[in-house]
């Protein structure tokens, strides 16, 4: 399959806490070298279960190795914990995985004493060792390797392949107690500071230099065919692979990645927000019934916020459109849906413009008294959220957008023709052009119907649709 599946880059880290070298257990006595256990058991396991083993002694990255450590406990896909000696460094790790991963983790134990009473209700694999008549050590023989090594390659598969199931005792305990839900963009921090290879996101980009988004989106699913099994692959590969799908409008792709992945992906809040996104943009019967469900059970598992109001209020609005070109009487509802998902997602945290940019634009589109008050009154607080992110000194797409569509709004065409260019400039995805193209379409037929004169923003959307040729 060539160099990409040639490395092991792109498997899922299993990530091992345990004792390194030789050392003696305090209760007997007796010495155990850890490193034969890993070499002879617990490695092979893991590499027979098809991810990547990975110890903390083995990590290449220099710099400060608490970093290091908890970016592993965070992020890894799986953990295998050796609980025999007590050890506090071991079990420090242990209780942070716990706290933030419900499932995923495998503790084993050496039975030469019982477990310690605090994690006496964990599921481990016990193995034997066997003690030396002529020194301390205790060993572990071959038919024991082979004991543990089957016993705990079995118990990641079942982690693998079988439903979702806690493993970590707080979740086990405490109903409904919270994971820790990294945002992607944390994700990425972690990965540069533990050196993660670019390789894949190089051939990512190379994939993306396609003439057009069909040609883009049959190379990137080539590169998703030669990973294999998603549930044996990295969270950020994976990610990364779908939020490039999305980039170049393969949404069909993007949604069947989405439904691919293993059910701990599948329930991260991200991953829920960016499948109802692609579900609601490739729209098959059905599809936007099933987005709707995905964004409601994060609002009732997380609370109302900007992102999962946002892409709710598009789901709506893109209900609006197809109704309101139909002559459907079902638009207006569709409409007032919008609007309210647009409206409650700006107030969930008024700090976020793009909810409320949205907002205004629907609110003219609906167009009477009370409609283009509020929209009225939303400006300023917009104008205000956006400012605070650099407004048109910014340089993200989203910022300068809005500074855009507001300024098209208020009329105001030399601040609206000064920050198009750059705003222009800083679009690498044809699909943001197209989102901010819709709302100026709808702006304008807004304006016409109320009698404005739209030459000045025709003029603008012309140069929207010459850049989305380009791209």
């Amino acid at each position: 399959m060539g160099e990409l599946m040639s490395r092991n880059n792109y498997k899922s880290i299993c990530f091992v806490a345990m004792p390194y070298g030789k050392k003696t257990d305090f209760n007997t006595g007796a010495e155990i070298d850890f490193d034969k256990i890993y070499q002879l058991a617990i490695k092979p396991a893991i590499e027979e279960a098809g991810l990547e083993p990975l110890r903390g002694d083995e990590e290449l990255t220099g710099g400060i190795i608490h970093t290091t450590m908890f970016a592993r406990l965070l992020l890894s896909e799986y953990v295998v914990a050796d609980l025999t000696l007590s050890n506090p460094n071991v079990f420090y790790e242990l209780g942070i995985r716990h706290a933030v991963k419900p499932f995923t983790t495998v503790p084993i134990y050496a039975k030469i004493h019982p477990l310690p009473f605090d994690v006496g209700m964990v599921r481990a694999i016990g193995y034997n060792l066997e003690n030396s008549t002529l020194s301390k050590e205790a060993s572990l023989s071959k038919e024991a390797a082979e004991n543990l090594k089957s016993e705990l390659m079995k118990r990641i598969q079942q982690v693998i392949n079988g439903p979702q199931a806690n493993d970590s005792p707080l979740f086990e305990l405490i109903p409904k107690f919270p994971a820790v839900e990294l945002p992607y963009e944390v994700t990425h921090s972690f990965r540069e500071r533990v050196n993660q290879d670019k390789e894949f996101q190089e051939r990512l980009d190379k994939a993306k230099l396609n003439l057009s988004n069909r040609e883009r989106g049959m190379a990137l699913l080539k590169i998703q065919q030669e990973l294999g099994d998603p549930r044996k692959i990295q969270t950020s590969i994976l990610l990364d692979l779908m939020l490039s799908f999305r980039s170049v409008e393969a949404w069909n792709e993007m949604t069947a990645l989405c439904e691919s992945f293993p059910d701990y992906l599948k329930n991260h809040i991200f991953v829920r927000q960016q499948w109802a996104l692609s579900l609601n943009r490739r729209n098959k019967p059905g599809d936007r019934d099933k987005a709707i469900s995905l964004l409601t059970g994060v609002m009732k598992e997380y609370g109302p916020d900007p992102e999962t109001l946002g892409i709710l209020g598009r789901i709506h609005k893109d209900r609006y459109r197809e109704a309101k070109e139909k002559r459907s009487i079902m638009a207006s509802t569709a409409l007032d849906d919008s609007i309210y998902a647009y409206t409650e997602g700006f107030e969930s945290d008024p700090r976020n413009y793009y909810p409320g940019i949205n907002a205004i634009t629907l609110l003219i589109e609906k167009g009477d008294e009370e409609s283009l008050k509020k929209a009225e009154e939303l400006a300023p607080l917009v104008s205000f959220a956006v400012a605070r992110c650099g407004g048109a000194s910014s340089s993200n797409y989203w910022d300068l957008a809005t500074v855009l569509e507001l300024n098209c709004i208020s009329s105001d065409w030399f601040s609206a023709v000064k920050v198009l260019p750059k705003m222009l400039d800083k679009a690498k995805e044809s699909w943001m052009l197209k989102s901010t193209l819709g709302n100026l379409m709808m702006l304008k037929q807004a304006r016409i119907r109320q009698g404005h004169d739209t030459e000045k923003l025709q003029e603008i959307i012309n140069e929207f649709e010459i850049c989305i040729c380009d791209l």
